[in-house]
């Protein structure tokens, strides 16, 4: 499988965390041409970074990719085996990818200290806060056992993380629950989420060294 990919995606860390929880041999390059250029896009129509080239099968959508691999690689699950806590771990991932990211994404453009606007920073921060708040009622109301990777915490994860780096430097310091708190420790200490921030987290750094945060 190759897997299109950019340095500093939180999508592709989301993915690569599935791919290595699923211990499926993959391999990375850059869009063709680079993203949004001709040449990618007539590989890839959407233009989307991830993308999954299997076969004769390329395929977009960080969420669309986790699916159809959990399904042709079930060997190593990462969905619950229950109807109810299926669902649970896919709002999980919904939540986010639609609420969480989206709040820290308000902050990407004010990155670089020289171009900053602190009435955005201020909006960012209590978005931000709005969603750690959520995130902690909904982890105090699951009961998906911690112990396990489920397919709603990879992008979960990776995106506490891009919080955390940015904590201090980028926001002001956040309102963290202490369940999100625990919850963050206990997602560090699987194997595939160790292995990728540790390769991953030098990108990180290289984009706010890039942006003058750092």
């Amino acid at each position: 499988m190759l897997v299109y990919t950019s340095d500093h995606s939180l999508y592709c860390a989301k993915l690569r965390i599935l791919l290595r929880h699923k211990r499926l041999s993959f391999s990375e390059a850059s869009p063709p041409g680079g993203g949004g250029s001709s040449t990618y896009l007539a590989l890839v129509p959407s233009g989307n970074i991830p993308a999954l080239v299997d076969g004769d099968l390329t395929l977009t959508d960080s969420e669309a990719i986790a699916e159809y691999l959990e399904e042709k690689y079930p060997e190593i699950p990462m969905l619950p085996d229950t109807l109810v806590a299926r669902a649970k771990s896919r709002e999980r991932s919904r939540f986010a990818d639609t609420r969480l990211e989206p709040a820290l994404r308000l902050t990407f453009p004010h990155v670089d200290p020289k171009t900053r606007d602190a009435a955005a920073i201020k909006i960012a921060h209590a978005q931000i806060n709005l969603r750690l708040h959520g995130l902690g009622i909904m982890l105090e109301r699951s009961e998906l056992p911690r112990e396990r990777l489920w397919m709603g915490d990879s992008g979960t994860i990776v995106t506490l993380e891009w919080i955390a780096l940015f904590e201090g430097t980028i926001v002001p310091k956040l309102e963290w629950p202490e369940v999100v708190q625990t919850y963050r420790s206990d997602m560090l200490k699987h194997q595939a989420v160790a292995e990728e921030l540790t390769a991953y987290r030098p990108a990180m750094l290289h984009y706010m060294q890039e942006k003058g945060a750092l």
